[in-house]
C-alpha cells in the first residue's frame, strides 16, 4: 500500500496531543486578543424515541439546545470560533464536512488531530468557507450511525435578502441494535480493524458480485429499523409551516450512514440549485437522487391551498421517509413509510446534466492519480487500490482524481479540505459539478478534478459508513508535510 493510513500520521499528530495534554481546553489556532465568544458545542449519549420506543444515540448540544435539526448557521467569511467539548464517556472528534479549513481543523481522529478525550474540550477557530449546505459529524468509529451529526449551513449576504424561506431536511437511517452488531452481521463477526481506524489492511480483490447475496443483494447492506427526516419517521412527520404560494428553499443533507435516497416532490416541480454547497446551473425535476453524504438545494414554489409531502425514497426498496411543507389551513394526509412500489436505482444520469455555476479556471491537470475501489462482499473487506502510485499532490497543481469502482456496491466517495468537479463520466469528458462528494455506481469510472490550495494530509474515502470503517479510507499527503 503507498496511501497512508490513519495510523502512518500519529506521529504527525504528536505536536497537538501535547497541547493537550497542558490543560482541560486546547486552542488550534492561537486566539486573536479580543473578547469574542466562541459557540459551545458538547457531545453527549442521549435517548431518541422512534415511533415511540427508545433509542439510544449521541447529540450535538449548544447552550440553545439539541442541533440535531436546527445545527450551526454561518456567514461566509466570519470566524469559525466553536468550543467542542466530549460530554460522553468514549472519544470523540467532529468533522466539519463541506468546509475547507486548515488541516489541523478538519476533526478526522489521527489524521488532523487526536480523538477528543471525554471530559476535554477543543477550540476551532479559521474562517468560514465556503457557503453552501454543509453538516458536521463525528469521524470517530462508527458513532455516525448514532445520529453525532447536525446541519453547519454558511450563507452569503444575497441569501439573506432572498425572498425566500429556507427549510433544512436532514435524512438518517436509524436501528435499535448497536452499530457494532450491525458490523458483526455484515463481517461475521471478523474484528474491525480496517484503514479507517489506523490499521493497514491488504487492498480487496476485484471481485464479480453482482451473482452475489448479502444483507440486501449489492443494493442496500442493512435494513434499518426506521429512516428518519429531521429525526422523525412518516409515523409523525416534521410538518413545516410555510407560506401559501411562498417560495420555499429545501437544504437536504443525507447524513444516512448507508442509505442512498432518492428526492420526490410529486406533482410539484423543483428547481435544483446547488449540490454540496456548490451553484450549478437550474435543473427542473420532480425526482432528485442524493448519495450519502450528499446535499441538494431545491427551490420550489407552494401550492395555494395545499400541502407538500418531501419524500425520500430508500434506494431499492419500499421504505421512505419526509417532512411536510404546510400553508395555513392545508390538509396534511397520512403517508405510509412503505410505499408500494420501490425508490429507484441511483444512476449518474443527473450528474451528467450538472454543470458548475463557476467551475475551476481552463488549465490541463499537472497530475493525474488512477485508482481501483475494490470489494470482497464476502468478507466484507473494501480498498482503493493505487496500483503502485502514492496518493501524493504538490500545492498549486491541478490534480485529477480517476476512480474505477470494480466493486459491485456503489461508493459516494468523499474528498476533505477541496470542493472538486466533475470531469469525466466514463470517458466522457464535461465540465460537470463541483461538489465534495460524488457516487460511483458499480461498473464505472467517474474522475474529478481540484486545485491543490490547501496543504495538509487529508482523508479520502468512501462515505458509506461501513465500508470506509473496513478499509475504503486514504490519506491525501501534500509533498512536505509529514
Amino acid at each position: 500500500m503507498n496511501n497512508l493510513t490513519r495510523r502512518a500520521v500519529l506521529v504527525g499528530a504528536g505536536a497537538v496531543a501535547a497541547g493537550a495534554a497542558a490543560g482541560a481546553i486546547q486552542w488550534l489556532r492561537q486566539p486573536e486578543p479580543d473578547t469574542a465568544v466562541p459557540v459551545r458545542l458538547r457531545a453527549e449519549k442521549s435517548t431518541l424515541y422512534v415511533d415511540g420506543r427508545p433509542g439510544a444515540v449521541m447529540r450535538l448540544v449548544s447552550m440553545a439546545g439539541s442541533l440535531n435539526q436546527s445545527g450551526l448557521v454561518m456567514r461566509e467569511g466570519e470566524r469559525f470560533l466553536v468550543e467542542l467539548t466530549d460530554g460522553m464517556d468514549v472519544p470523540t472528534l467532529i468533522h466539519w464536512h463541506g468546509l475547507t479549513p486548515p488541516w489541523r481543523q478538519d476533526g478526522v481522529p489521527d489524521v488532523s488531530a487526536p480523538a477528543l478525550k471525554p471530559g476535554k474540550s477543543v477550540r476551532y477557530d479559521f474562517t468560514v468557507a465556503p457557503s453552501g449546505t454543509h453538516w458536521m459529524h463525528s469521524h470517530v468509529g462508527l458513532q455516525e450511525q448514532l445520529l453525532l451529526s447536525a446541519p453547519l449551513i454558511v450563507r452569503k449576504a444575497e441569501d439573506h435578502r432572498a425572498d425566500e424561506q429556507e427549510v433544512v431536511m436532514m435524512l438518517h437511517d436509524f436501528s435499535f441494535t448497536p452499530p457494532e452488531a450491525l458490523m458483526a452481521k455484515l463481517t461475521g463477526g471478523a474484528p474491525m480493524s480496517a484503514g479507517h481506524a489506523g490499521h493497514a489492511m491488504p487492498m480487496a480483490p476485484a471481485v464479480p458480485m453482482p451473482a452475489m447475496k448479502h444483507a440486501g443483494m449489492d443494493v442496500n447492506d442493512i435494513d434499518y429499523d426506521a429512516y428518519l427526516a429531521n429525526e422523525r419517521t412518516l409515523n409523525d412527520p416534521h410538518v413545516v409551516t410555510v407560506e401559501k404560494e411562498g417560495q420555499v428553499r429545501l437544504r437536504i443533507i443525507n447524513a444516512a450512514a448507508a442509505t442512498n435516497y432518492t428526492i420526490d416532490l410529486g406533482d410539484v416541480e423543483g428547481e435544483l440549485i446547488a449540490v454540496d454547497g456548490d451553484l450549478v446551473q437550474p435543473v427542473l425535476g420532480h425526482r432528485f437522487p442524493i448519495a450519502i453524504a450528499q446535499r441538494l438545494d431545491i427551490r420550489l414554489r407552494i401550492p395555494p391551498d395545499s400541502a407538500v409531502p418531501v419524500l425520500a425514497l430508500r434506494e431499492g426498496a419500499a421504505e421512505r421517509t419526509g417532512i411536510i411543507l404546510a400553508p395555513p389551513g392545508a390538509a396534511v394526509r397520512k403517508i405510509d413509510p412503505v410505499a408500494e412500489d420501490k425508490g429507484p436505482l441511483l444512476s449518474l444520469a443527473l450528474e451528467r446534466q450538472l454543470r458548475a455555476v463557476t467551475g475551476f479556471a481552463p488549465r490541463a491537470a499537472d497530475r493525474r492519480i488512477e485508482m481501483d475501489l475494490t470489494g470482497d462482499m464476502a468478507a466484507y473487506q473494501w480498498g482503493i487500490d493505487l496500483k503502485g502510485a502514492a496518493l501524493e499532490v504538490k500545492q498549486g497543481e491541478r490534480v485529477e482524481l480517476a476512480m474505477r469502482n470494480v466493486s459491485g456496491m456503489t461508493h459516494p466517495m468523499h474528498l476533505h479540505g477541496h470542493h472538486f468537479q466533475v470531469v469525466e463520466i466514463n470517458g466522457e469528458r464535461f465540465e460537470g459539478a463541483r461538489r465534495d462528494t460524488v457516487y460511483l455506481p458499480a461498473d464505472t469510472q467517474v474522475t474529478v478534478a481540484f486545485d491543490a490550495v490547501n496543504p495538509g494530509l487529508w482523508a479520502f474515502h468512501c462515505h458509506h459508513l461501513y465500508h470506509m470503517e473496513r478499509g475504503m479510507f486514504a490519506v491525501l499527503k501534500y509533498q512536505g508535510i509529514s
